[in-house]
């Protein structure tokens, strides 16, 4: 019997338990096994009667957390590193974990995930089983330990801790010795491994019938759920950066240590409590529901990313189900382009338009929000990054921190009492809840919750109505509620509300109804370039987290070419702006002296007339020319594993860069280099490089060089995929000219 299934038996992930209702239904802890002979219909109703686990509950009811990418590649400027490199590299110089954490407790984060080893196989802590570690850093002479003082400020600023600990490790794969991979026999052993001179506190021991690395894993396990404690979350990534190695994990064996040492510990990815959203870009589901079909159980399933727009609808349900289980998502992105910080000049930050915008989506969509936010080389979070949390919290509280039904009267009971333990039930699958309020209000935003740690989920679809001069209007719809549902929707003035659900798995149930205004400030700025080159530039919608594919002219755009920040002195935008070789474009919206966020745009010299060819010979490369990002170049198969592609751009221009999009999902680029030539024969290398994380993070990239550089051709050589892919590609590739004045 796998261990994880003597788990479930034990009570760790309670299989098939259950509580009854006063009328004596019966409602299941995680997950539940489908009985024979059961109906399409009979098990749409038992998947909602699955309830989220306690722990889950903690995780959802933190719903903002903080996510801690920092280590080597801090200093190197990777997203990946290689394992080779130098313990001494880490050197924080000023680190500051209680400015991380004062700064996440302003955002309105309640848990903060750290890094503590990622794929490159550095340690945060003062592990005692290896000394690629800070205790191989110039740092604090080698007694520093980043984790223990992050463990001493989330206690002061009240914030749960959870550790990201990569499974996969390049430095026990790339060192003599190295545990990973070494083809070591599976013979029982005993966790953790003593060591000489480093005994631990806790006296609990658990034996596995485990190879070396997972050993170490597990020893490692062992001392940051015990010496580091308590903590809420372990996260466990699927990355692999080098296949073909021969590891396995022993994940029952990780599960079971899990929930012996941190019982109110969810897993994360490869576990079977949180799951992926499916996208590091911050983009949420209509319809999250979170009770996931599975065609075994639990202890049998291997918990594969699940990345589809539809996971767990209606028509997911088939014979072939066996089980539900209670799998919720998190949403997890970056406030900066990349998870690890690069440079303060050029690694783009989101703005506090966008990471609100996400949050209303993510925690108010039946989700939660994992925000990343990578410290810089001194250890502290930099002032771009700081300055969008401290207004996102100021956001959060100034919308959500009130009630406007604090004083109105609902047409059914337990809707407006604000606890979580207290609902209404309606007697069919589609019911109405009428909340009046004493006078007309102004009003954005609606939330819904159900309660699912005593009903589960059930909604499936509804819509919500406003009175607005003695009509009913409708002003928002959705699907899911779950958790948390926050409609968004432009502002009505009105004195009552009804929520109309349409369909639903069981008899729904609603514990909590708010409503709420949000001020919003100036809309941001897209900015688009047509085939001549001409930029155009207006307003976008500020609720839709894919506003880029609409614009209009309703408020007015002031912008920059020279990296100033823009404003009300600056060029107003009224006329397409001509950029036939480029430039560097900073613009927002201004209205009434209120300030909106600043759009960012580096477009690149007009492609007019250029050619481009790989190394096959092939001139479908011309494709990353022509402006549209559906017509693709793949590579086909080099027999060294490596590709090129040049490009012609007829004339001798200024190079300083060049951006690049890939061809999601089947051609990416990893490492590179560049060359330049003014004749096509006479080549200089000018720049290495590599795009870290692109296939899960498949956006516009920019390479700056350190120099610019006068040259007809561009070539991109030494081009390899990542991930054991073959085939290279590109969407779009520009070549940038000048060099800029950033701000």
């Amino acid at each position: 019997m796998r261990i994880i299934a003597k788990a479930i038996i034990s009570g760790l992930i309670p299989l098939l338990a259950f509580s009854c209702s006063p009328k004596g239904d019966r409602f299941y802890i995680q997950s539940v096994e489908i009985p024979e002979g059961y109906s399409h219909e009979q098990r749409v109703e038992l998947s909602a009667r699955v309830l989220p686990h306690p722990r889950q509950m903690k995780w959802f009811g933190d719903e903002f957390f903080g996510f801690i990418h920092y280590g080597p590649n801090t200093y190197s400027g990777r997203e990946w590193g290689t394992g080779s490199e130098d313990a001494a590299l880490f050197d924080p110089g000023d680190l500051d974990t209680g400015q991380w954490c004062r700064l996440m407790k302003a955002a309105g984060i309640r848990r903060v995930i750290m890094v503590v080893k990622h794929h490159e196989g550095y340690c945060l802590w003062q592990t005692r089983y290896t000394d690629h570690s800070v205790a191989s850093s110039p740092w604090r002479d080698g007694k520093g330990d980043v984790l223990g003082e992050l463990v001493e400020s989330c206690e002061k600023y009240g914030l749960r801790l959870g550790i990201y600990l990569s499974p996969a490790d390049l430095y026990q794969i790339e060192s003599e010795g190295g545990y990973y991979g070494n083809g070591s026999e599976f013979t029982e052993r005993t966790i953790p491994r003593k060591v000489e001179g480093r005994p631990f506190d806790d006296q609990r021991t658990f034996t596995y019938m485990v190879d070396d690395y997972n050993e170490y894993f597990l020893n490692q396990l062992f001392e940051l759920l015990t010496e580091y404690g308590p903590i809420y979350e372990v996260w466990f990534d699927g990355a692999n950066p080098k296949p073909g190695t021969g590891q396995t994990y022993t994940y029952d064996a990780w599960y079971e240590m899990i929930y012996e040492l941190a019982p109110d510990a969810v897993i994360f990815g490869k576990g079977p409590d949180v799951r992926w959203c499916g996208n590091e870009g911050g983009r949420t589901r209509d319809a999250e529901y979170n009770i996931i079909p599975l065609p075994v159980s639990p202890g049998e399933f291997d918990w594969p990313d699940m990345t589809g727009e539809n996971i767990a609808g209606r028509d997911m349900i088939t014979d072939e189900t066996r089980y539900f289980h209670y799998y919720p998502a998190e949403t997890n992105t970056s406030i900066r382009h990349g998870w690890f910080w690069r440079n303060d000049d050029e690694q783009q930050v989101r703005s506090a338009d966008d990471v609100f915008d996400i949050y209303e989506r993510s925690a108010g969509g039946n989700s939660v929000l994992h925000l990343n936010i990578p410290p810089n080389p001194l250890g502290q979070f930099s002032e771009r990054d700081a300055d969008v949390l401290l207004e996102v919290g100021r956001r959060i509280d100034a919308v959500y921190g009130s009630n406007l039904l604090d004083d109105a009267s609902a047409s059914v009971r337990n809707v407006l009492d604000g606890s979580s333990d207290t609902w209404w039930q309606s007697r069919s699958t589609d019911a109405a809840i009428e909340v009046t309020m004493p006078e007309t209000r102004k009003v954005n935003r609606f939330m819904v919750r159900e309660p699912i740690a005593h009903r589960g989920e059930r909604v499936e679809d509804h819509y919500l109505e406003a009175r607005v001069d003695g009509s009913w209007i409708r002003v928002a719809g959705g699907k899911t509620i779950g958790h948390k549902r926050i409609l968004r929707f432009p502002a009505v003035e009105a004195d009552a509300f009804r929520l109309t659900i349409t369909k639903a798995r069981l008899e729904p149930a609603v514990s909590h109804i708010s409503a709420h205004y949000y001020d919003e400030p100036p809309k941001p700025v897209v900015i688009r370039r047509d085939a001549t080159g001409r930029l155009t530039m207006g307003v976008g919608l500020s609720f839709s987290w894919n506003y880029h594919g609409m614009m209009d002219q309703s408020q007015p755009v002031y912008y920059t070419l020279d990296g100033g920040e823009p404003t009300e002195a600056s060029l107003r935008y009224g006329e397409p702006v001509e950029l036939p070789l480029g430039g560097f474009i900073r613009a927002r919206a201004i209205v009434e002296g209120r300030k909106g966020a600043i759009t960012e745009s580096r477009p690149g010299i007009l492609r007019d007339g250029w050619t481009a060819v790989d190394g096959e010979g092939r001139d479908e490369a011309a494709r990353v020319l022509d402006g549209n990002l559906r017509s693709r170049w793949i590579s086909g198969e080099a027999a060294s594993g490596a590709h090129s592609l040049t490009i012609d751009m007829q004339q001798v221009y200024p190079v300083s860069g060049f951006t690049y999009v890939p061809a999601a999902p089947a051609g990416f680029i990893e490492p590179f280099d560049v060359e330049i030539s003014r004749d096509g024969e006479k080549w200089e290398a000018v720049h290495r490089g590599s795009f870290g994380n692109i296939r899960n993070d498949p956006s516009r990239r920019t390479v700056s060089f350190a120099d610019q550089h006068e040259a007809r051709f561009v070539r991109l050589s030494n081009l390899r995929a990542p991930g054991g892919m073959t085939r290279v590609g590109a969407a779009d590739i520009e070549i940038l000219s000048g060099k800029v004045t950033e701000p």
